[in-house]
């Protein structure tokens, strides 16, 4: 092995690098390769201007170095001057020096020229006409471009493989969509180690192979059991390289042993995030094969549609108390079913169901839902399957709460209060009675506008209407109840009634 290392998950693939001989080839540019070797495969990462002597602790390697040597000693010549300079260069990771001619230098020095050879450093001429900010914005240009590119093939791959999972035979064929996608071989690992599946061209070399079996055994958990029940020392995904192959394993999450290895002859940088999407699809459907919750839902699901009782399919679906969580996406217009499958796991539920503008999740109440990063949500009081519906509206109105005052997750407050002494069904009458004259959308406008005390503009964040509306609904809703709506008594008997169920 060429040494193996685990990775992160980062949700959108890196910035690419950019290729030096793209740069080169910008006409408007004119720049000019004078020194070092020519490499098809030489990147640059950034580009970085410097007049130091010693830039080494001013790079962080892979920079395109621009100098006008306004540094270099009068009369400098084939001394050490420019050995340690350049070596210096190198020993940082830099990329490439570039070097302006003219004001400073009518011509490149030869002594540098001469240790860009020796150390091996690509050194570009900048001609004077070409600035300095003008060869950075190109980079970023390029970076730009490669980046926007690089998104748009993981977004196709992402389609594609949600669209595989939905097939007769899902797991063979986000396996054949993924080694597609990344130009490799693609395999699926049971808890035991063995091959389940696999698609793509498979390595003939056996080193390869067993390389591969060892990455997933460095990532497999060392017992099986709940995901949350994995050792922290063991990694969730781990990289190598043998035979010019990068290989990558990453655990699914279901946490029943099921590895994804992955074998490509390269490794773009959306490739990770692509094999992340896959791991995630194979997750929850090796979750369901192996624990039969699919089964159960779908049991769950015949008998609803047949008329029974909510309360009798509940204990299918692994539990009597439950919690709704309703959740939008922070960044997303459209939330597609795997993102919303991902948010499910993460909060530990497959019972997902995405609507146009929200993601509604059904929660085990044993289940403790955390803050997740971009999502805003909204989570209801525990409630049994008889109360559902009551659980569902007070989730809604949590995360309206939650829009409205920019917070990551709002819990509806349910707990005992004075409006707890007054005997229901007088309750019930009185709120019945109060609030008879008000239409559905007058009733949500002023519960809402009451719970964010007032505000204008809140409430028309929460309500997605605009302020003025807003205003409109509440003086109509005074004009019915004649009632003025600045007196706190008035206010708080409201409050009490809208409360009502």
């Amino acid at each position: 092995m060429e040494g193996t290392s685990t990775v992160p998950d980062p949700a959108v693939p890196p910035t690419p690098p950019v290729p030096l001989a793209a740069l080169l080839a910008r006409e408007d540019l004119g720049l000019r390769q004078i020194a070092g070797p020519v490499d098809p495969s030489a990147v640059v990462h950034g580009a970085h201007t410097s007049e130091m002597a010693d830039p080494y602790p001013y790079l962080l390697g892979g920079e395109l170095l621009l100098t006008a040597g306004v540094h270099i000693p009068e009369g400098a010549g084939p001394d050490p001057y420019f050995d340690a300079y350049v070596s210096r260069i190198v020993a940082a990771g830099g990329a490439a020096l570039g070097f302006g001619v003219a004001p400073v230098h009518e011509t490149v020095p030869r002594a540098l020229v001469a240790a860009c050879d020796a150390y091996g450093l690509p050194l570009i001429e900048v001609p004077p006409g070409t600035t300095f900010s003008g060869v950075a914005r190109a980079v970023w240009q390029l970076m730009a471009q490669a980046r926007h590119a690089e998104l748009r093939r993981v977004t196709e791959a992402q389609q594609s493989l949600a669209a595989a999972a939905s097939r007769p035979d899902p797991v063979p064929s986000v396996l054949r969509q993924l080694a597609q996608r990344v130009g490799g071989w693609a395999a699926l690992y049971g808890p035991d180690g063995a091959e389940v599946a696999a698609a793509g061209g498979r390595p003939g070399a056996r080193p390869v192979r067993e390389a591969l079996a060892g990455l997933a055994g460095i990532v497999r958990p060392t017992a099986t059991g709940p995901a949350t029940s994995r050792p922290a020392a063991t990694p969730a995904s781990a990289t190598d390289t043998v035979a010019g192959l990068h290989l990558a394993a990453y655990a699914l999450g279901a946490g029943h042993g099921f590895v994804l290895g992955v074998a490509a002859p390269h490794r773009d940088p959306g490739d990770h995030t692509i094999a992340s999407v896959a791991a995630v699809l194979l997750s929850l459907l090796t979750g369901e094969q192996q624990s039969g919750s699919g089964a159960a839902r779908s049991s769950a699901l015949v008998r609803l549609l047949l008329g029974a009782p909510a309360e009798d399919v509940a204990p299918l679906l692994g539990g009597e108390r439950w919690m709704v969580v309703h959740a939008r996406s922070d960044t997303l217009a459209a939330v597609d079913p795997v993102a919303a499958s991902a948010l499910g796991a993460a909060l530990g539920s497959s019972l997902v169901d995405v609507a146009p503008d929200v993601v509604r999740v059904l929660l085990p109440a044993e289940r403790e839902p955390a803050p997740q990063p971009g999502w805003t949500l909204g989570v209801s009081a525990v409630a049994g399957p008889a109360q559902w519906t009551d659980a569902d509206v007070q989730a809604g109105r949590a995360l309206a709460r939650a829009r409205a005052t920019r917070a990551a997750l709002v819990r509806y407050g349910a707990r005992p209060a004075l409006a707890d002494l007054v005997p229901e069904a007088d309750a019930d009458a009185h709120a019945r009675a109060l609030l008879a004259p008000l239409a559905p959308a007058l009733t949500e406008t002023l519960r809402t506008w009451l719970s964010l005390h007032g505000s204008w503009d809140r409430t028309a964040v929460a309500l997605d209407v605009h302020r003025n509306t807003v205003r409109q609904r509440i003086a109509k809703c005074a004009a019915l109840l004649e009632l003025d709506l600045d007196d706190p008594d008035v206010r708080m008997e409201l409050w009490f009634a809208l409360r009502r169920p």
